[in-house]
């Protein structure tokens, strides 16, 4: 697909492409053997995006492969339209990947978006794979304050739906917001992403993708 497009027929893409998401199946852990962690970021001033995304191996959570690059910014700051900014460099970070992972764990939201089409549900109907959002703040949709131990979950609700999960991947931290992004359910997704977390909030792929993406836009 263009990434040329305006605001406003960006929007009428979500929601043409919103109908695309799989919001079903369940992540079989014994099947999965790499998890790969996409990231972007933006330096004010700066014309270029910076991407990353890393693949590890599962249920170790080892590195194995990273990759990382940058690309012009051609879309302008719209709030609930992240995706059309950051997914050109994403792409084109994701063509230098020799891996294919099984799951890919997006910082950002899926469903729990405004139109239903965040960046995690985005990418995961251009590349195919099972998504998940996992997001550090909501952007749509109200909760209650999950337990405080790790593993403690509430609903994000949005208009009455439930849209994502607010979860507490260590004990007494913030949680995350975790999301379908695309071809998987809400609760599969949900305790992978826990797995996926050990030492830190984040998930590891998630979180070295992060650092990746921040390292690169430093170095410019």
């Amino acid at each position: 697909m263009s990434f040329d497009v305006s605001p406003k027929e960006a929007v009428a893409l979500q929601h043409e492409m919103r109908h695309r998401v799989i919001a079903t199946g369940r992540i079989d852990a014994r099947k999965v053997n790499l998890v790969a962690g996409c990231d972007a970021s933006y330096m004010r001033g700066n014309d270029r995006m910076f991407a990353a995304v890393v693949v590890h191996s599962y249920p170790e959570l080892e590195p194995v492969e990273s990759v990382s690059g940058s690309s012009p910014v051609t879309f302008p700051y719209v709030p609930g339209l992240l995706s059309f900014r950051e997914i050109p460099s994403l792409l084109a970070v994701f063509e230098k990947l020799k891996s294919v992972p099984d799951v890919l764990l997006v910082d950002g939201q899926g469903l729990a978006h405004p139109r239903g089409f965040g960046i995690a549900s985005h990418l995961g109907v251009m590349l195919g794979i099972p998504t998940i959002g996992v997001a550090k703040s909501v952007l749509v949709g109200e909760y209650d304050e999950p337990g405080e131990k790790r593993g403690g979950s509430t609903d994000l609700v949005f208009k009455g739906e439930r849209v994502g999960v607010a979860l507490r991947t260590r004990d007494r931290v913030k949680p995350v917001f975790v999301s379908v992004g695309h071809m998987v359910e809400l609760d599969s997704a949900a305790d992978f992403v826990l797995t996926c977390c050990t030492r830190y909030r984040l998930p590891e792929p998630a979180r070295a993708a992060h650092e990746l993406s921040n390292a690169a836009r430093k170095e410019g």
